[in-house]
């Protein structure tokens, strides 16, 4: 495992490495949306170098995983400028968001409002590690993300 993550790792940089003399597009959300809905997002996040892997359904659901931990209530959508994932019931629910660069093969997620990254990836054809055939029950994506603990500046215009 720790090898696989190691060549993860570096298949990452070389990816970032060969990215860095091209200019990064940063996607709109209608950009972020075509490229993710119906593929699999997957990296590492920077700073703990955790693995993510996540199946973006076009229902809105993220499956996959978040540092190894199997998501069972993760949805995604966008807005006109990021992608926001929502994790959790109303009452507790997190809510994250990230404007998306890219360059070449190689995806830059940046916290919003920070700014800071938070991982990188890339982004493959369908669900490229069977996450649909895992056994999770399903569930269904409300895309009230504006519901969520200071979601309202989400909501707002």
């Amino acid at each position: 495992m720790r090898s696989a993550g190691l060549q993860s790792l570096a298949l990452v940089a070389a990816l970032f490495a060969g990215a860095a003399a091209a200019a990064a597009e940063r996607l709109d959300g209608e950009a972020i949306r075509r490229a993710f809905q119906g593929n699999t997002v997957a990296g590492r996040y920077s700073g703990t170098n955790q693995p993510f892997s996540e199946y973006h359904h076009p229902d809105g659901r993220a499956t996959g995983h978040n540092r190894n931990v199997p998501n069972r209530d993760a949805c995604w959508t966008t807005t006109a400028d990021a992608v926001c994932y929502y994790y959790g019931p109303h009452e507790t629910r997190r809510t994250y968001c990230f404007t998306v660069e890219r360059s070449d093969r190689l995806y830059v997620l940046r916290s919003r409002p920070s700014g800071r990254i938070n991982g990188m990836a890339t982004v493959e054809a369908g669900d490229a590690t069977g996450s649909v055939d895992a056994d999770i029950p399903a569930w269904t994506c409300d895309g009230l993300i504006s519901r969520a603990p200071g979601g309202e500046r989400l909501a707002s215009r």
